[in-house]
């Protein structure tokens, strides 16, 4: 985590006492003295996808409407997979973030869902330098093997 350090400065003229005003400015690895870094939620938003789907586990990201539109706008060029089940709000120190996970069945649960709010954790501080301040998960379905396997057509 990123420790901040916290200066203060005397206006020019002025002598120590109560009379004395001060300016304090918090510097850390997004805000130093010589200026500022922003850093957009699509950024934060690839990472914590990026790092949900390193993960042991985890099939895939999405609910199954999020997946069926995000298949679609693929394939006409418009959409990006790495954003697909994925919401964050992200402030000028911190974030948060919300994954919604297809797991493979016979994995535990909360086992994954634990490496992936570690794992998405350690990624976005590492990357951006913001404190993560929460990962909720949410498991919206199972993969089973053969589930993509499409139907045989009745009529050739």
């Amino acid at each position: 985590m990123a420790e901040a350090s916290v200066s203060t400065e005397r206006k020019p003229g002025t002598q120590g006492g109560a009379s004395r005003s001060e300016v304090v400015r918090q510097e850390g690895p997004l805000q130093t003295e010589r200026g500022q870094t922003t850093i957009a939620d699509a950024v934060v938003t690839k990472v914590a996808s990026m790092a949900a789907r390193e993960v042991r586990g985890v099939h895939d990201l999405g609910g199954g409407v999020s997946r069926a539109i995000g298949s679609v706008t693929q394939r006409v060029g418009v959409g990006d997979e790495r954003t697909q089940g994925v919401s964050v709000e992200v402030g000028e120190r911190e974030a948060a973030v919300d994954v919604t996970l297809v797991i493979e069945y016979g994995e535990s649960i909360p086992r994954v869902s634990q490496a992936v709010r570690d794992n998405v954790i350690k990624r976005i501080e590492g990357i951006t330098g913001l404190s993560v301040t929460e990962v909720n998960v949410s498991v919206n379905d199972l993969y089973f093997p053969g589930d993509e396997v499409p139907e045989q057509p009745r009529v050739q």
